[in-house]
């Protein structure tokens, strides 16, 4: 999903998020009023040029992550950051769902200062909350570089919502988005 050709590139913001599946992360995002493009891909990891296969096996360290691009004039990190703590399990080690594995981890890859003070503060602040039946686990760690995914994996939901695991884990994740931010949707 790509709208940046129409917003003024000053405003724009770019955070990386691994909440699972990037099927999943994509879908959500692409439905947040203020973001102009979200691109599946893996990041975190130590090897070069990482595919699918290889990032499935577990042993690159790359996870599946998104870049989310937003324009700030209408999304603030802080609404962003909000909605990736809710639409995922931040307490689960290497999970979400049946996805299991270090590619599956919750984690936030910031690109400034700003990005990683926000994001360490939300932590905190939820786990003093109890927001969550037990401490969170998120990994809040600098950008270094992302590697977009293949072609087949961007706008995976948007092009084949009828396939099973669409049906099963993205749709309900998507309805429970909808619900919950019916008032940030585009």
């Amino acid at each position: 999903m790509n709208q940046e050709q129409n917003t003024d590139l000053s405003s724009l913001d770019t955070l990386v998020l691994g909440a699972g599946c990037f099927w999943c992360t994509e879908a959500v995002f692409a439905e947040l009023k203020g973001v102009v493009s979200v691109t599946p891909g893996y990041t975190g990891g130590h090897t070069s040029d990482p595919d699918y296969k290889s990032v499935c096996t577990g042993g690159t360290g790359h996870a599946e992550v998104a870049r989310v691009v937003f324009d700030t004039n209408m999304v603030s990190v802080d609404e962003v950051l909000e909605v990736f703590w809710q639409t995922h399990d931040p307490t689960t080690l290497n999970r979400q769902g049946a996805d299991v594995g270090t590619q599956y981890r919750s984690a936030i890859f910031y690109r400034n200062e700003e990005q990683r003070t926000k994001a360490m503060h939300y932590k905190a602040e939820l786990d003093k909350s109890g927001a969550f039946p037990r401490p969170i686990i998120t990994e809040i760690v600098p950008l270094t570089v992302f590697w977009p995914a293949e072609n087949y994996h961007q706008d995976y939901y948007a092009n084949n919502p009828e396939q099973g695991y669409c049906q099963m884990v993205i749709r309900p994740k998507l309805e429970k988005f909808r619900k919950a931010f019916a008032h940030k949707l585009k």
